[in-house]
């Protein structure tokens, strides 16, 4: 007979860090870090990508581990992840909720347009991100993706609902992780159900590059001001 897990239920406290805009509410970008980062880390990078005029946003993972010491003695860093492999579709559930209370918290603050708001991840995140992004379309105008990967099951979900937001995927030539032959068919993948998808290489590895920050800065500017 097969023993079953017993479960208590429990509540966790989900940390951000929040930039406001000059003037609000305004364009929003989400951005989400990759595993063992955090979310100041990631808002050091969504600041150098977001355009002046925009509101910021960082979640930080709700996996935390301790990550060594640095050579230098610097004392014990805390990491963050959003994904394990022991019932994954619970961490699903949790990020997909966490976006939602995280945008709706922001639009009745007054801080986010919500007619104008942006998802992005670095590397874990992304495909996380794109599961959100396809199953809740309305939340968002678009969704770039940075060195990671699209959701397993893509291909074979019923859930992914057709999109009318733009995708901007940045991908890494030398990325030891998500390599030129991993990503080379995620334009196509990624069109079946986006409005339009900007795919492009960079000469980078699994790192966000200047020339990566140049471009989505452009492509955030052009998105929020389109009708």
């Amino acid at each position: 007979m097969e023993e079953l897990d017993r479960v208590l239920e429990a509540r966790i406290n989900l940390y951000y860090d929040l930039h406001p805009a000059p003037i609000s509410p305004a364009p929003l970008l989400i951005a989400l870090h990759g595993y063992g980062a955090n979310k100041r880390q990631m808002m050091r990078e969504a600041q150098l990508v977001a355009p002046k005029n925009f509101a910021v946003a960082s979640l930080q993972g709700f996996h935390q581990h301790i990550k060594e010491p640095r050579e230098d003695g610097m004392p014990l860093r805390f990491g963050f992840g959003w994904l394990t492999n022991f019932r994954p579709e619970e961490s699903v559930t949790i990020h997909h909720r966490a976006l939602r209370d995280l945008i709706k918290t922001l639009r009745d603050e007054g801080v986010a347009d919500p007619k104008r708001i942006f998802l992005m991840g670095f590397s874990q995140s992304c495909a996380l991100n794109y599961r959100f992004a396809f199953t809740r379309p309305e939340y968002l105008r678009g969704v770039i993706g940075i060195c990671g990967g699209i959701p397993g099951d893509w291909e074979t979900s019923t859930v992914y609902r057709p999109a009318q937001f733009e995708v901007f995927h940045l991908a890494g030539t030398r990325d030891d992780f998500y390599p030129p032959e991993r990503v080379r068919d995620y334009e196509r993948q990624l069109s079946s159900r986006a409005r339009s998808v900007v795919f492009k290489s960079y000469d980078a590895g699994h790192e966000i590059v200047p020339e990566m920050r140049d471009d989505v800065v452009q492509w955030l500017a052009r998105a929020a001001d389109e009708q």
